[in-house]
C-alpha cells in the first residue's frame, strides 16, 4: 500500500512530462472556461485524465505514488503561475493572449476562425450579454479565461 515500486525521481519527471505535454496540448484546443464546456468537451477531458494516468504513474498503485504525483502535479502547476506572472513571455505562452472578436459591429472571421468559435457560439454569447447581436457592439473580445467580455455601442 505505502511501497513505491518505481524511484521517485521517475514519478516526479513522469508528472512533468505529461503536464507540460497536456498544457501544450490543451492550450492548443481553445479558449473555453469550465462551465463553458460542451458534452463533447468534458469527455474528452475525463478521458484524457484516464489514459495519462498510467504514464504518470508507472503502473504504481501505491498511496504513496499517489501522493507523490499528485503533489508534483500542483508544484508544476504553481510554477507555472508563478512563471506566467513574472514573465509576459511565459504569460503568453501559457495563458495566451485575448482577442478581438468584433469592433464597431463588425464581426472579425479571422479571430473566429484562430479562436476556433462559431456564429453559433458567439450568438450565445453576445445574448447572454444582453445584446441582441453583433451590430449593436462596439467591441467583443476573448479573454485568456474563455469570457466574453462585450461593450455596448452608445
Amino acid at each position: 500500500m505505502w511501497h513505491i515500486s518505481i524511484p521517485v525521481w521517475e514519478v516526479v519527471t513522469r508528472a512533468l512530462v505529461v503536464y507540460v505535454f497536456l498544457m501544450v496540448l490543451l492550450r492548443f484546443t481553445g479558449k473555453r472556461q469550465i462551465g463553458q464546456l460542451a458534452p463533447f468537451d468534458l469527455i474528452l477531458l475525463l478521458m484524457l485524465s484516464n489514459v495519462v494516468q498510467n504514464a504518470i504513474n508507472g503502473g504504481d498503485m501505491s498511496i504513496t505514488s499517489a501522493v507523490l504525483s499528485a503533489t508534483t502535479l500542483v508544484a508544476i502547476n504553481f510554477l507555472a503561475g508563478w512563471l506566467a506572472f513574472k514573465s509576459k513571455t511565459m504569460e503568453r505562452m501559457i495563458e495566451g493572449r485575448p482577442v478581438i472578436l468584433i469592433h464597431n459591429g463588425h464581426i472579425n472571421h479571422g479571430s473566429m476562425r484562430k479562436a476556433r468559435m462559431t456564429m453559433h457560439e458567439l450568438d450565445a454569447a453576445l445574448r447572454a450579454e444582453g445584446h441582441a447581436g453583433p451590430e449593436c457592439v462596439h467591441f467583443a473580445v476573448l479573454e485568456n479565461n474563455g469570457r466574453l467580455t462585450v461593450v455596448a455601442k452608445h
